[in-house]
């Protein structure tokens, strides 16, 4: 189990993926075999978990406030849960109405995925919140709506479970080492929790992140059982190459639970914008800063000028990521980027899932997005051939929707494109979705692994600004990093 003091925004209760740099390598997990040849029997206390997810009560709507439950840490408890569920859900196939077009698919089942992945934290939260992002076009209406729920929920772990991890990494008299601990702690992810805590030997405000026990080893587990779970069920089209997607998963998850790797890509992330920190503030490795701030999605109170200016800077900052430090923050979630009045500054949180992306890759992506900023659609034919979006050998139809997607993308870069794009009025991705059901059903080959996160990252951009209604002068943007980066003709 690992723990760390971090930076985070003391403001927020509910941000559930905000992951901060901390000291403690992880080590390297063995394979782990499919968890469904295995026989185990469950305790009393997962039999009264089950019990409680099988209720299922319906969500409230009003906002959803942190919720305590026991961690199921051991291999086989993880299994009995992943069990219970499919249990739940195939059992309520057979007693619900089936109203929403797919009983599998019912308000009740749906309610009882979102408590289960919500209970079971890490790689099933984790790929939850991958695919609410990345493939949330493609997915069932139903479905989809799940996937954005656990964006902003997980529960925490009772007092007893925390104390546990703490005493075990910090030694039984821990508390000493805080004048002010907070028991309940102010987010709950997807790998830990943080509570607000104030160092005593120097005052330092800081946050405790404290990591589910458990979720490091389960990582190839509960993954596997995940994928036996969605294809045993249906719930997702035929040509989502779901092994992909929780590849990528499988990959991030470990990124994520191995924190000395995310203190050197925060460290890494300063560097690139020291020459910035008059717009963005990132917290100091060492010293472990308490960031102040609101996550941008949630202040309503924002001038127009200041909207555009937070979606200029992220639009700059992720365009930036791409053709100059070949280095990004993977994670797209809206919590990540908060606003901090009295510095007037973004705040960056969460580097767990940062990545460096190679060099020819880079190369040849961003002659792709140039070219199609001049509409240039032989160039973006053989870029995504030689990019492997393409084989060469597709039909009209899955040619034509993979260009239409891609010169979609591109409009706010177009030479014609407006001074400001003004993304509130966009439509972007509702046409970009128009091409997906083609693309499932004639895609020859998944798209390259590379594309996995940076899409995510980018299309999270581009829904941020629409989030915001923020006017940005993206062509502009993108010609200055297009020239920086020396790979495109754009002008």
């Amino acid at each position: 189990m690992k723990l760390s003091s971090h930076s985070l925004d003391p403001k927020l209760s509910l941000q559930l993926r905000n992951q901060y740099p901390q000291k403690t390598q992880v080590e390297s997990q063995p394979p782990v075999t499919p968890a469904a040849t295995t026989i185990s029997h469950p305790s009393a206390q997962e039999i009264s978990e089950l019990a409680e997810d099988l209720k299922a009560a319906p969500q409230p709507k009003s906002t959803y406030k942190l919720r305590e439950s026991k961690v199921p840490s051991s291999r086989l408890g993880r299994i009995w849960n992943y069990g219970g569920l499919a249990a739940g859900m195939l059992g309520g196939a057979m007693t619900e109405s089936a109203e929403r077009g797919s009983v599998l698919l019912s308000g009740k089942n749906m309610e009882r995925l979102v408590a289960k992945l919500s209970r079971m934290r890490g790689a099933a939260l984790k790929l939850g919140q991958i695919m609410s992002f990345q493939d949330s076009k493609m997915l069932p209406k139903p479905l989809q709506e799940v996937l954005q729920r656990v964006q902003d929920r997980a529960d925490y772990m009772p007092a007893w479970q925390r104390d546990q991890v703490l005493a075990a990494n910090l030694g039984a008299e821990w508390r000493e080492l805080f004048s002010e601990f907070e028991e309940k702690p102010i987010a709950a992810a997807s790998i830990g929790q943080v509570h607000k805590a104030t160092l005593k030997s120097n005052g330092k405000k800081v946050a405790v992140k404290i990591q589910f026990p458990g979720v490091a080893e389960s990582i190839n587990s509960d993954l596997d059982n995940i994928a036996i779970l969605l294809n045993a069920t249906s719930l997702l089209p035929k040509g989502l190459y779901l092994n992909k997607t929780i590849d990528n998963a499988r990959v991030e998850l470990g990124w994520e639970c191995d924190y000395e790797r995310e203190a050197s890509c925060l460290a890494r992330y300063k560097e690139f914008l020291q020459s910035e920190e008059d717009i963005f503030l990132v917290p100091n490795v060492l010293t472990m800063d308490f960031m102040d701030g609101l996550a941008v999605t949630r202040i309503d109170s924002f001038s127009q000028e200041q909207r555009d200016w937070i979606g200029t800077q992220i639009m700059r900052l992720c365009l930036r990521e791409i053709t100059e430090f070949k280095f990004m923050q993977t994670d797209p979630n809206w919590t990540n980027f908060l606003y901090n009045a009295e510095a007037d500054r973004l705040v960056l949180l969460d580097f767990g899932a940062s990545r460096e992306y190679p060099e020819e890759f880079i190369r040849q992506y961003v002659q792709l997005l140039d070219a199609a900023s001049r509409l240039d659609k032989a160039t973006v034919k053989e870029l995504s051939e030689s990019l492997g979006y393409l084989t060469g050998h597709e039909s009209k139809t899955m040619l034509d929707a993979h260009m239409g997607s891609i010169l979609t993308l591109a409009e706010p870069f177009l030479g014609t494109a407006p001074d400001l794009y003004d993304f509130k009025d966009q439509t972007i991705t509702e046409r970009v979705k128009s091409f997906i059901p083609v693309m499932l059903q004639e895609r020859l080959s998944p798209p390259p692994e590379e594309t996995y996160s940076l899409h995510r990252k980018l299309s999270g951009a581009f829904l941020l600004c629409a989030r915001l209604g923020s006017k940005v002068p993206c062509r502009e943007l993108f010609v200055q990093s297009v020239a920086r980066s020396g790979y495109g003709q754009a002008s």
